[in-house]
């Protein structure tokens, strides 16, 4: 089983080990398994109309809910970052222009590194999902991050 952490903003957050894989999809539903540093930074760079979305996701059969972080390039060229911590009650979102600041947080999320949130303001957006939402797990590879703004 995962170890839980506590984490300031979130309450907890997964300990990675060896029972996690992480997996990355893009729009277009290229699976990347177990992706590595350089391979999320190509899927970042590659952001474009007609694959503007991609999603990093931990994947552990025993650990409920849905542990994710996606982004989403916008039409005006600014990066929706979202993330979510097992449940619909810790789903952020932030916005940004950095395509940097948007691959440090991918990369310190996949590898569990304090402080990735740091730089951003995040919003939680709980409220924008129903009850259904926040019983099942939503990221997919043929779905979109949610939509809303929000400043960085």
């Amino acid at each position: 089983m995962t170890a839980l952490v506590r984490d300031p903003l979130s309450g907890v957050r997964p300990l990675p080990d060896d029972l996690d894989m992480l997996m990355a999809t893009n729009e277009r539903g290229h699976v990347v398994k177990r992706p590595s540093r350089p391979a999320i930074g190509t899927m970042l760079a590659n952001l474009r109309r007609g694959n503007a979305h991609m999603v990093l996701e931990r994947v552990d059969e025993e650990r409920p809910g849905s542990w994710y972080i996606q982004v989403l390039l916008r039409e005006n060229n600014t990066f929706q970052l979202e993330h979510r911590d097992g449940v619909a009650e810790q789903h952020h979102r932030t916005q940004t222009i950095s395509q940097e600041k948007v691959l440090g947080a991918l990369l310190g999320w996949a590898g569990a590194k304090p402080g990735w949130r740091d730089g951003f303001m995040w919003n939680n957006i709980a409220d924008q999902f129903g009850t259904s939402d926040r019983e099942t797990r939503e990221p997919s590879g043929d779905t979109e991050p949610s939509t809303g703004s929000n400043s960085d």
